[in-house]
């Protein structure tokens, strides 16, 4: 089994910048990539961004793209999501999540964090 344990989430004003966490334990040992994923309230849970397991390789989602940036510290066993000039759309509970293959279906992912809020005022 592999644990994600999220953090960072929090309030901020739009314009703002909030940095996510997310720690793996478990089966680290295998070559996991990672997810970002977000669900607003009567909303289905939508990709946000990816990367593979050597963080040579990321995709975004068009609405956060140039906004937001995905990276990953593997000795740490750690990957983040920068979150820049955030808007009020973009409040919702953020997962962390980990899958053999990328890819950008949230079914395509084995394991998932608890989630984390993130809220954006204006």
């Amino acid at each position: 089994q592999v644990q994600l344990v999220e953090s960072g989430g929090g309030l901020v004003q739009a314009g703002g910048s909030l940095r996510l966490s997310c720690v793996a334990s478990g089966r680290t040992y295998r070559s996991y990539a990672m997810g970002w994923f977000r669900q607003a309230p009567g909303k289905e849970r939508k990709f946000v961004a990816n990367i593979n397991w050597t963080g040579t390789r990321t995709a975004y989602a068009d609405s956060v793209k140039g906004r937001f940036t995905i990276s990953r510290q593997n000795a740490k066993n750690t990957v983040y999501l920068q979150m820049n000039s955030l808007k009020p759309e973009d409040t919702a509970v953020y997962y962390c999540a980990a899958a053999e293959v990328i890819a950008t279906d949230v079914n395509a992912y084995d394991y998932w964090g608890q989630g984390t809020q993130v809220t954006v005022s204006s």
